[in-house]
């Protein structure tokens, strides 16, 4: 093969980003993902092993899917479980985590009429406190330019919430949604940012597959926002379209 000088010029060039993808691709970056044996979270497993990431899959309980999608699994862990999330710790305890992606989360749906103060507790504990124990847990795992991710809901929102009802699950994402914004002040100084995400309306059992966006593509979507995250917009509550959601 005869390459003119500008020929020659634009494959080098395109060898040398295809070595710079494959080196970025290669770096074996360490992944933890909550609730990783269905819907978003199996998603951004699959969606990062392919990267080549190496993938700790967390869950209470896994499947052969899950198997086939991460490095590991660690299993028996109900993030609302003080002693199970231990049991995480200890797991990730010769690691050093460069993505945290708190996505596992519950749902149930309560209303004026039709009240559960034992499911609304149980959400919160799930949600919120879940999510905020594991990262206080993966603390010294964490290392500068490390990233934290919470998964969060615009039914979090005060100032978007014009439906009402679904108490438990709007009381546990507002309350994620500010914890997940002490975190992102209280971690910068570290150099370790914070996402706070909503994923979209998703077709997951969550909703009983009632959604408009799959959860691949909630996946694809949020981690753009992943890569784009950083100090300078840590603690920002993003839409995974790329909108900036009110508090």
């Amino acid at each position: 093969m005869v390459l003119s000088d500008t020929g020659e010029s634009s494959f080098q060039n395109k060898f040398f980003y295809s070595q710079i993808q494959i080196f970025i691709f290669d770096m074996s970056l360490n992944i933890v993902i909550t609730g990783a044996n269905r819907g978003i979270g199996l998603s951004f497993c699959k969606y990062y092993y392919n990267l080549n990431f190496n993938v700790f899959g967390v869950c209470r309980q896994s499947s052969n899917e899950l198997d086939n999608s991460a490095s590991k699994v660690i299993e028996n862990v109900d993030i609302s479980n003080p002693e199970q999330c231990k049991h995480l710790f200890n797991k990730l305890s010769d690691i050093k985590i460069d993505i945290l992606i708190n996505n596992a989360g519950i749902l149930t749906n309560e209303s004026l009429t039709n009240m559960n103060y034992e499911s609304i507790l149980k959400q919160f504990n799930v949600n919120t406190l879940g999510a905020l124990r594991v990262t206080e847990g993966c603390l010294n795992y964490l290392h500068q330019n490390s990233k934290v991710v919470v998964i969060t809901s615009r039914m979090g929102s005060i100032a978007d919430n014009e439906g009402g009802g679904m108490y438990g699950y709007r009381i546990s994402k507002a309350a994620l949604n500010a914890a997940a914004k002490s975190l992102a002040n209280d971690l910068k100084p570290k150099g370790i940012s914070v996402g706070i995400f909503h994923p979209g309306l998703v077709s997951t059992d969550m909703i009983g597959g009632n959604g408009d966006i799959s959860p691949d593509e909630a996946a694809k979507r949020l981690a753009k926002l992943i890569e784009n995250l950083n100090i300078s917009n840590t603690g920002t509550f993003w839409h995974s379209n790329g909108e900036i959601l009110p508090w």
